[in-house]
C-alpha cells in the first residue's frame, strides 16, 4: 500500500521556509519537494558536540566547505576546545568557538540564534559511564536535545541533522539491520539516545521541524579517545605485551571517519532526509577478537589479548551484534563507504602512534 504524502508551505513564526514533505514516519523516504540548502558558503552553522572526536572532524569538513562554523563545546575553566585543538590553525581560526552547556536552555538557544544549519552531535556517549550515571545521560542527551530542538524550532533553522547511534537498536535482531529493526536500551545511554531520536521525530511530526536523524556505526579514526575499542587495542600494542579488552565475540560494524563525515554533509544537504532516520555503516562485520588480530599483525613481537571481566558489560546489557544495512543511504544520498576496515585501521594506527602521550595505556577509560 502506498503511503500518503502531503506537501504544504510551513510557517515557523513569520518565517516561511521551502516546501517539506510530510510522510508518515515509518516509511521510506519518497519524492520532497524541499529545497536543497544554499551553497554551504552561504550557510551559517551550528555544530554541538565540536570538540568530539566526529565533531572535530566534521568541524574541519564544514570549514573547507566554505560554511561559517559556529562550534559549541562544552565548558570548562581552561578553555579547552577539546580535539579542536588537534586540527590544523587556519579551521580553528575559521570557527566561532562557544562554550556553554547543552542543559542550558538559554545558553543552546543563544547559540543556534542566526544559524541556517545545526548539526547536533554533542552527547555523553560512554556506554561503561552510563552504568554509574545514568541520570547525567538524560540531562545530557535527553534534556540537552530538547533544548537544541526547541531553539531550532523557534530560531526557524533551515534543517537540523540529529546524531543517533546504532546502539539504540541493541542486539541485532537480524542482520543486515534497516531502520525498521525494533529499537532496545540495552544500557541506561541506548535508552538516552532512544528518547533522543524519538524527540527529533517527535518535532518533525508535530511541529514541522525539518529534521533528519543520522544513526551512525561504530565511528572510528584519527582523534578518536580510548573510549572507543580501536584506540584501546592500538594504544595498549603500541606499549605493552598485553591487551586487555572485554568481550571479543561481539560483532561491530566498523566506519572510518572520513566517511561517517561525509555521510552527515549529505544527510544535511539532500531534501529527502527530512522526516527520515539513515544508518550509516559498512555492512561489513568483525569481532572485537577479529579486530584485534588485524591491529596485531601491526605490530613487532608477540602479543597477548586477554578478556579482562572488568571491561564485559553486564550480561542483558552487551550488544551482540551491530551489522548496517546502508540500503537507504545509498538510494537517499548517493553515499558509499570509501575506505575499507584495513585503510582505517592503518591511519589510526599511524595517528596513534604520534600522539601515544595522550593515551593513559595503563588504566581502563570509561
Amino acid at each position: 500500500m502506498k503511503v500518503p504524502t502531503y506537501c504544504a508551505k510551513v510557517r515557523h513564526g513569520a518565517r516561511e521556509l521551502p516546501s517539506i514533505v510530510t510522510t508518515l514516519p515509518a516509511s521510506s523516504a519518497g519524492s520532497s519537494s524541499l529545497v536543497a540548502l544554499p551553497p554551504w558558503p552561504a550557510l551559517q552553522v551550528l555544530l554541538t558536540g565540536a570538540g568530539g572526536f566526529i565533531g572535530s572532524h566534521l568541524a574541519e569538513r564544514l570549514v573547507h566547505a566554505g560554511a561559517r562554523v559556529r562550534a559549541f563545546v562544552h565548558y570548562n575553566s581552561r578553555n579547552d576546545r577539546g580535539l579542536l585543538e588537534y586540527v590544523d590553525d587556519d579551521v580553528q581560526a575559521a570557527l566561532e568557538v562557544v562554550l556553554g552547556d547543552l542543559t542550558d536552555a538559554t545558553m543552546v538557544r543563544r547559540a543556534v540564534a542566526d544559524c541556517h544549519v545545526v548539526f547536533h552531535l554533542g552527547a555523553l556517549i560512554a556506554i561503561p559511564y552510563s552504568y554509574q550515571a545514568p541520570r547525567h545521560f538524560i540531562d545530557t542527551n535527553v534534556i540537552g536535545t530538547l533544548n537544541v530542538l526547541q531553539a531550532c524550532l523557534e530560531e526557524h533553522v533551515l534543517k537540523v541533522v540529529h546524531t543517533s547511534t546504532s546502539e539504540t537498536y541493541g542486539s541485532a535482531r537480524y542482520t543486515p539491520m534497516d531502520e525498521n529493526h525494533p529499537l532496545q536500551g540495552q544500557s541506561p545511554y541506548a535508552a538516552s539516545k532512544i528518547a533522543a531520536d524519538k524527540l527529533a521525530e517527535s518535532f518533525y511530526c508535530s511541529f514541522d521541524l525539518p529534521v533528519a536523524t543520522i544513526r551512525p556505526f561504530n565511528a572510528f579514526g584519527p582523534r578518536q579517545s580510548a573510549r572507543a575499542v580501536i584506540p584501546t587495542i592500538i594504544s595498549q600494542a603500541l606499549t605493552g605485551d598485553t591487551i586487555r579488552l572485554g568481550a571479543l565475540t561481539p560483532v561491530r560494524d566498523f566506519t572510518f571517519v572520513a566517511d561517517t563525515v561525509a555521510a552527515f554533509m549529505k544527510v544535511a544537504e539532500s531534501p529527502d532526509t527530512v522526516g527520515q532516520v539513515v544508518n550509516i555503516g559498512t555492512g561489513q562485520g568483525v569481532t572485537i577478537g577479529g579486530l584485534a588480530n588485524m591491529v596485531l599483525s601491526m605490530c613487532s613481537g608477540q602479543k597477548y589479548v586477554i578478556a579482562d571481566q572488568e571491561r564485559f558489560r553486564p550480561e542483558k546489557s552487551e550488544v551482540l551484534e551491530l551489522l548496517c544495512n546502508n540500503t537507504k543511504a545509498k538510494a537517499l544520498l548517493g553515499w558509499e563507504p570509501q575506505y575499507t576496515l584495513l585503510q582505517g585501521l592503518q591511519a589510526t594506527f599511524a595517528y596513534i602512534q604520534d600522539y601515544l602521550h595522550l593515551y593513559k595505556t595503563h588504566i581502563f577509560t570509561l
